[in-house]
């Protein structure tokens, strides 16, 4: 298996907390993440800094509306400077199209990932929102996957236990990003997430990068918990 890389989640409400951890953790980390909650309070601005800063940010917005609305989006996405940008393959081939077309057009395009099915939804929920007869959830996520892939985009948002069938129907190249990671030392609360792994069980299903939260950003020392991610993941041996 390949070494995926490590985006470390500002999930904290606060842009001053927000900033506070990303400079304990300055020269440990290379990518993070800033999700809506985060990117409503504090803006472009925020953005502007990290990126000043050296690190490569995952702007997780999710977008999901009308094409011509997400197409404007991405574009104004896509001015920040940023690597990593969401939109949800539901959307369906129009919208993705729109996005990926405005992302084409920027000057420094972000690669576009397709968020699948949130990691946060279990079986039963998914069965709740599909309704009778649809299909399920893995079945899911390897239709909106092979969307996202029709429509050009560079990669998909896919929970571990999914990850290996998201890598075969993306192919080779493709971006497999996996949230929901928590290593098995975390005592984190991570009661947002029904579908869970760590990051060895997702570098084995084919993550290209994982996404790690409250495990670094609640640690007492951030840098020393990413370094033992880091150390955990260069210690499993290639298969």
């Amino acid at each position: 298996m390949s070494r995926p890389a490590v985006i470390v989640a500002l999930d904290q409400a606060d842009p001053a907390t927000a900033r506070a951890c990303a400079a304990s953790f300055r020269g440990t980390a290379e990518r993070v993440k800033l999700g809506s909650g985060l990117f409503t309070r504090a803006g472009p601005a925020l953005v502007r800094e990290l990126v000043a800063e050296g690190f490569r940010v995952f702007l997780d917005l999710k977008f999901h509306d009308t094409p011509a609305t997400v197409g404007g989006a991405v574009a104004a996405a896509a001015e920040l400077d940023i690597e990593l940008l969401t939109l949800h393959a539901a959307g369906g081939p129009a919208m993705l199209a729109a996005a990926r077309a405005a992302a084409d057009a920027a000057p420094r395009p972000p690669r576009l990932l397709g968020v699948t099915l949130l990691t946060s939804l279990d079986a039963a929920t998914h069965a709740r929102i599909a309704g009778p007869g649809a299909r399920d959830l893995p079945a899911t996520v390897r239709s909106l996957a092979a969307l996202a892939r029709e429509a050009g985009l560079d990669g998909c948002v896919c929970a571990t236990h999914e990850a290996a069938a998201v890598a075969a129907e993306l192919g080779p190249g493709a971006l497999v990003v996996v949230p929901g990671i928590r290593p098995a030392w975390s005592t984190s609360d991570h009661s947002g997430q029904a579908r869970l792994a760590t990051p060895a069980a997702a570098a084995a299903a084919g993550a290209t990068h994982i996404v790690v939260g409250r495990a670094v950003t609640a640690a007492a020392d951030p840098a020393a918990a990413l370094a033992r991610i880091e150390a955990e993941l260069a210690s499993e041996r290639p298969r």
